[in-house]
């Protein structure tokens, strides 16, 4: 058609209230202007059917960009598709109609978490298992106060960006306001980017910031993500009728704000597990509950995850973590674990909740780390310089509280005044603390109490001591704890309150490494395996054996720093799927080799103790792994001077 021809074509079409045939990528340089499709942007025409024929020309392209320009694009149900990019131009605001939105799907596994997570097609944008989609641009996504933040009713819809089962995803520069239950509900996604996206608590029409749920590979940076409830948060649920393991995530220079409840938080959805999380460079302006929070009420294991240099104000309780026993998963599972998590170069000022008349409880909670009777919080917990300064005001008759367990509930208010003022342990190993705390108002609380633990240490730590207190650090039950370098805020030595409890007798090191992270010689190499720690392991190529002696090459080397001399057991997270793959030969530095033969079989990743144990002195040392039958496979290793250490417990 020629070009005149063409634009008389539209013009008529535009005027007789239908949609223009669609731009042809050659001629639009695979740009789909919604408007070029029936879009009004008027505010008021519902033009859902417009950017969907828009969505549909981009992916058939493929790989096109769906352009809004500026304008006010009212839409029912949005239904997103692979290869599209959708791109709101300066000014350009998509907004969520008050009726006819998809139905929400039924779900035969709605019973294991709320009825938000369990739906999804009940969303302003929705897209399942699609590959390579996009939004980008600086314009807006508003629910309008039609986003529903409890359960929908027909035609309703709760969410403002759904996706589920989808790979290659990036959001970036847009912001969310009024975004309804969640801003967006991220399921079983991998290879996300997040990046300059803004999400606003406004008075109304907003509940979650950003869920994301079973996913992996994900990065967010130089964002900011506010909520009236939970703000930036990683949750596995059972709503896909599965999980994956939550993995490689890295969150950085981004600003998180929740007025009621959680700012960065795991959980409470916790059926499958999560490892190998690092947040960077941290700013949390205020939080209802928990500043930073874990908690693993039904069954996970969230494991490696590192904070460093964050920076808390307006926090109901600066950390909060958690394992519970409320089973809402298939099989009813045990109580979890929380293990090798640390915080470092944390600064707490303004410790109370953001609006204190909002909140449910007191406006200011303990720090707290708590397993439950039978199952430890830890080992690996470690606070490393982190400063706070907590309200404070509280009398010295609350020394003498003991909370309840409240194992199938999760807020932190539940267990009342702790306590201390600055951290309150139970039932947890391996817990270690450094840094300083103060109080703004006298507490005649302890500084820091521990009950029924082991291995509990306070390395470096000033806390400030109020004027009735009767101690500064209690243990109770505690098997091996230890105060050192530590002291009140005019330099005395802290006053230890201990119970049936033990000093350390020495000082134990547990520590971890991935095996592909070390020096990996050929024909060794590294495969991918989702279910492995960090997603990847170390094996030989196939048909290399070398039964009767160590080969001289084919080595996976890592390097451990021991702080502490020690004897030192060595486990490693390994597949020996029959009795003619399991086995390697392992050294530690250039000592002799053990034939590390009988591996417990397994097809899946477990946990296995070597025979043997190491004399380490402080200071860099390795373990060497080498091929001995090639079935074998090795993806973590731990070694840890404490008896009473297992990774696998």
């Amino acid at each position: 058609m020629k070009p005149l021809a063409r634009a008389l074509l539209v013009c008529a079409l535009a005027l007789l209230g239908a949609a223009p045939l669609p731009v042809s990528p050659a001629n639009a340089a695979a740009e789909f202007n919604v408007r070029d499709y029936g879009a009004t942007g008027n505010g008021s025409t519902n033009d859902d059917d417009a950017i969907d024929r828009a969505i549909n020309a981009a992916s058939a392209a493929p790989g096109g960009t769906v352009v809004f320009p500026s304008g006010r694009y009212r839409a029912r149900t949005i239904h997103l598709k692979s290869n599209v990019t959708l791109r709101l131009d300066s000014g350009a605001t998509l907004l969520a109609a008050g009726s006819g939105m998809d139905a929400a799907e039924s779900n035969p596994n709605d019973d294991y978490q709320d009825y938000g997570h369990s739906h999804f097609h009940n969303s302003l944008m929705w897209g399942s298992g699609i590959t390579d989609f996009h939004i980008t641009g600086t314009g807006t996504i508003d629910g309008d106060g039609n986003l529903i933040t409890g359960n929908p009713s027909s035609g309703q819809a709760d969410k403002a960006l759904t996706l589920t089962e989808c790979s290659n995803v990036s959001l970036e520069g847009v912001t969310f306001r009024r975004g309804g239950h969640f801003a967006a509900l991220i399921n079983g996604c991998h290879d996300v980017t997040i990046d300059n996206l803004k999400t606003i608590n406004s008075s109304s029409g907003v509940r979650d910031g950003i869920n994301l749920i079973n996913s992996w590979n994900v990065t967010v940076t130089n964002s900011r993500i506010e909520a009236s409830d939970d703000a930036l948060v990683f949750k596995s649920d059972y709503a896909l009728g599965h999980t994956y393991t939550s993995q490689n995530v890295r969150v950085r220079d981004t600003t998180v704000y929740s007025h009621e409840n959680n700012a960065l938080q795991f959980g409470s959805e916790t059926c499958g597990s999560f490892r190998d999380f690092r947040f960077e460079n941290i700013t949390v302006l205020g939080a209802g509950k928990a500043g930073i929070g874990i908690v693993s009420m039904d069954g996970a294991i969230i494991e490696d995850v590192h904070y460093d240099n964050v920076t808390l104000t307006k926090t109901t309780s600066p950390f909060f973590f958690k394992i519970g026993e409320r089973k809402r998963c298939p099989g009813s599972p045990p109580a979890g674990r929380i293990r090798n998590i640390t915080i470092s170069n944390v600064t707490g000022t303004n410790l109370t909740a953001p609006v204190v008349t909002s909140t449910v409880g007191a406006s200011d909670y303990t720090s707290t780390l708590t397993g439950t009777p039978s199952v430890d919080l830890g080992p690996g917990i470690t606070f490393q310089n982190v400063d706070l300064t907590v309200p404070g005001g509280h009398p010295a008759s609350e020394a003498t509280r003991v909370p309840g367990e409240f194992l199938t509930t999760y807020p932190p208010r539940d267990y009342g005044a702790r306590p201390s003022y600055g951290y309150w342990i139970r039932h947890a190993t391996g817990i270690t603390l450094n840094g300083e705390t103060r109080f703004d108002d006298n507490d005649n609380r302890p500084y820091a109490i521990a009950d029924d633990a082991s291995n509990v240490q306070l390395n470096g730590v000033v806390a400030q001591r109020g004027s009735g207190s009767a101690y500064d650090v209690g243990f109770s039950g505690v098997s091996g704890y230890a105060v050192r370098d530590s002291a009140d805020t005019s330099g005395g030595a802290l006053r230890v309150r201990a119970t049936n409890s033990t000093p350390v007798p020495g000082t134990p090191d547990s520590l971890y490494a991935e095996a592909e992270a070390g020096s990996v010689t050929a024909p060794m190499q590294v495969a991918a395996d989702q279910a492995a720690s960090g997603g990847s392991y170390v094996t030989v190529a196939a048909g290399n054996n070398s039964k009767s002696s160590a080969p001289a090459t084919g080595w996976a080397t890592i390097p451990f720093t021991v702080e502490h001399d020690g004897t030192f057991a060595v486990w490693a997270r390994v597949i020996a799927a029959n009795d003619g793959d399991d086995s390697f030969w392992v050294r530690s530095g250039t000592g002799s080799w053990t034939n590390w033969n009988n591996i417990p079989i397994g097809t899946s990743w477990h946990w296995a103790k070597l025979p043997v144990t190491y004399d380490l002195a402080a200071g860099a040392r390795t373990i060497t792994f080498a091929y001995r039958e090639d079935g074998a496979r090795l993806d973590r290793v731990a070694i840890s001077s404490d008896p009473a250490f297992d990774p696998g417990s």
